[in-house]
């Protein structure tokens, strides 16, 4: 069978660098970091004291207080990305068939703060019995985002969201590509979310000592490709994007950003929390993404790359990329905009494809920040041109996105530059 084409008309964020697109892309570009110390408790006991938090968030402008009352943080945060994705692609949804219009959104933890506060109440007030929250369970799941979203706008077409940690979103993508590819759907409300910057959050993480402790300096604590990276800083926020058929998107006049060309996944088979040390498993996904976009490594120019800042991961994937690309690595520009933004967890997939997608619009590509001279690390090859400091101008035809996930999960995305 002839596959459809699909093409994203729709972006919207919620991130710890802007509170919708436009402002998070000029400070992408602009090299905002958006680290600080913790304000959502008390963290003066923590190995880490900061994490990139949204600022400003109300919740308000989405959802009636009742309404919110209903929902953990990271599904107002995911409401709010997609409101403005919904908004951006100029969707009227009575007038298009609703069976066919889905929303796979993800989490990679979900309600954690509701869990928290919850399981707390009832251990201190045990004399009281097994006292919940009726919405505690609802709160909770890492799939309810899709179905908040799907009920407000009465979208009854493919909806769930995937599980894979920080791999979460960019499944979703995938999902939703093959979804409407294969003819099952005409658009796809598609994205991640997060709101894990709680006690037990940053502290399951420092107890892993996967966290950066650089407490003195947060906003260079993120430093991809660095020799004195010492962990991720945690962030939060979500991203949404609108996955359509292209004909459906061409007949209602839709604008369009970027083509949805390829996605891969593969597994490390290696360990639970590090990535493979030769990239195994990050060289097999970009190879399957490739393949299925029918792309040569030569039609590349930009790559997203997880680039969480960690001793293991950071060498690991430069590896991968090297053996894929070959001599064309060196022509490729390769940014890690966690630098910016930290790392989103579950939402990072979606982000992070939203980056990709406004490099391709706009020949742009966003830096890699906090590098500085003596700090190069001996497993990292610096003849790449790994974009540090500054945002780079370049002709971006087809850009790639690389998540990857606790449990050797790997996933990859590939977006062109449309063209009829």
């Amino acid at each position: 069978m002839e596959l459809k084409r699909v093409v994203v008309t729709g972006l919207g964020s919620v991130t710890p660098i802007g509170n919708d697109v436009e402002t998070t892309w000029k400070n992408a570009l602009a090299g905002v970091s958006g680290a600080g110390p913790i304000t959502h408790f008390d963290a003066s006991k923590f190995k880490t004291q900061f994490a990139c938090e949204v600022k400003d968030f109300d919740s308000s402008k989405y959802l009636d207080r009742k309404e919110a009352r209903k929902c953990d943080r990271y599904a107002l945060l995911a409401i709010a990305s997609s409101e403005e994705a919904i908004a951006d692609s100029k969707l009227d949804f009575d007038k298009l068939n609703r069976d066919r219009i889905g929303v796979i959104f993800s989490a990679g933890i979900g309600g954690i703060k509701t869990f928290e506060e919850e399981v707390a109440y009832y251990f201190t007030h045990q004399e009281m019995g097994p006292k919940f929250n009726p919405f505690f369970i609802p709160k909770m799941i890492s799939d309810i985002a899709a179905g908040h979203i799907s009920i407000k706008h009465g979208l009854r077409g493919p909806n769930f969201g995937t599980v894979s940690a920080c791999a979460s979103s960019t499944h979703s993508a995938i999902t939703a590509f093959d979804q409407i590819r294969l003819g099952k759907a005409d658009l796809i409300v598609v994205g991640g979310a997060e709101a894990a910057i709680t006690e037990s959050g940053v502290g399951g993480f420092n107890a892993m000592t996967a966290l950066s402790t650089r407490n003195d300096s947060p906003e260079t604590a993120s430093r991809p490709f660095s020799a004195s990276r010492d962990g991720f800083v945690i962030g939060e926020g979500a991203a949404c994007l609108i996955f359509e058929e292209l004909e459906h998107a061409l007949a209602r006049g839709a604008k369009i950003y970027a083509e949805v060309v390829g996605g891969g996944m593969s597994a490390d088979a290696y360990h639970l929390t590090a990535s493979h040390p030769e990239g195994l498993g990050a060289k097999l996904v970009m190879r399957n993404a490739l393949e299925d976009a029918k792309m040569d490594v030569t039609e590349l120019d930009y790559i997203n790359v997880h680039g969480t800042s960690t001793p293991v991961g950071d060498p690991s994937e430069i590896k991968a990329i090297k053996e894929v690309f070959g001599e064309h690595a060196y022509n490729l520009n390769i940014s890690s905009t966690k630098s910016m933004t930290g790392h989103l967890l579950g939402a990072a997939g979606a982000l992070e494809t939203m980056f990709s997608i406004l490099a391709v619009q706009n020949d742009i590509v966003p830096p890699t920040i906090n590098f500085t001279e003596g700090d190069e690390d001996p497993e990292i090859d610096y003849k790449l041109n790994l974009t540090f400091n500054k945002a780079q101008q370049r002709t971006v035809n087809a850009a790639l996105s690389n998540t990857f996930g606790f449990g050797g999960h790997n996933a990859c995305v590939i977006v062109k530059k449309f063209q009829k």
